[in-house]
């Protein structure tokens, strides 16, 4: 496992290159996928927003296509450990990439979802809000979970009910972890596997227009006195 996972900032995919002072939404993307995987879900999204796809650090065995944010395979496999650096590589560059952004959301999807929901846990005031698709939170202990109970930041975890990829055990450690450290939202939809529905991208859609509602009402009231 490396410590030093490093993002390939040229292979982000931005969705326009005029982005300056809009809400970022970054969007993560399962293992064996790239950069290109989630970025088709942009037309879904509400508009008025930057949205960028990055790529994972790294590359699974061959002959696994894609890229990947830690291994699932072997005794490490999806340790809270790799998790966590993953998701410390991610926010190194979402340091160098958010720029004047005035809130950022993340929209991950299976390993893209435990990875922003790390993110969340490691930068708790980073983040306006998190979508997680078909993921799950990392068991084990972090620093910024005891602030994540105050701040309760918006989530929304969607699943299907036929989704036989994520461990049983991970769901059901999601399901109880989730409700005391978010403002939980999110749906079980029926019949659906390993997999995003248009359903799903609808009700994703009305979360994200709530953030993006959120952040006009916070800029509307301006600071607050000391």
């Amino acid at each position: 496992m490396t410590e030093n996972l490093t993002i390939d900032d040229t292979a982000t995919r931005w969705s326009s290159p005029d982005r300056g002072g809009m809400p970022l939404l970054v969007l993560l993307h399962g293992y064996g996928a790239d950069e290109h995987d989630l970025f088709g879900l942009v037309p879904y999204l509400p508009s008025g927003i930057a949205v960028a796809s990055v790529a994972a650090p790294l590359a699974p065995p061959w002959p696994m296509p894609g890229r990947s944010w830690y291994a699932i395979d072997g005794l490490d496999g999806r340790s809270p450990e790799a998790v966590t650096i993953a998701a410390e590589a991610f926010l190194r560059w979402l340091d160098a990439a958010a720029g004047d952004s005035p809130s950022v959301a993340l929209l991950g999807f299976s390993q893209g979802a435990a990875v922003s929901l790390q993110a969340l846990r490691l930068a708790p005031a980073r983040f306006g809000a998190v979508v997680a698709l078909s993921g799950y939170a990392a068991p084990g202990d972090l620093p910024g979970d005891e602030t994540l109970t105050e701040l309760r930041p918006p989530v929304f975890w969607g699943r299907g009910t036929h989704d036989d990829v994520i461990p049983p055990a991970l769901v059901d450690h999601t399901a109880q972890w989730l409700p005391g450290h978010a403002d939980l939202s999110g749906r079980v939809y029926t019949g659906l596997t390993h997999s995003i529905s248009e359903e799903e991208l609808a009700d994703v859609h009305r979360f994200l227009t709530k953030w993006i509602e959120g952040i006009g009402a916070d800029q509307e009231e301006g600071p607050r006195p000391a």
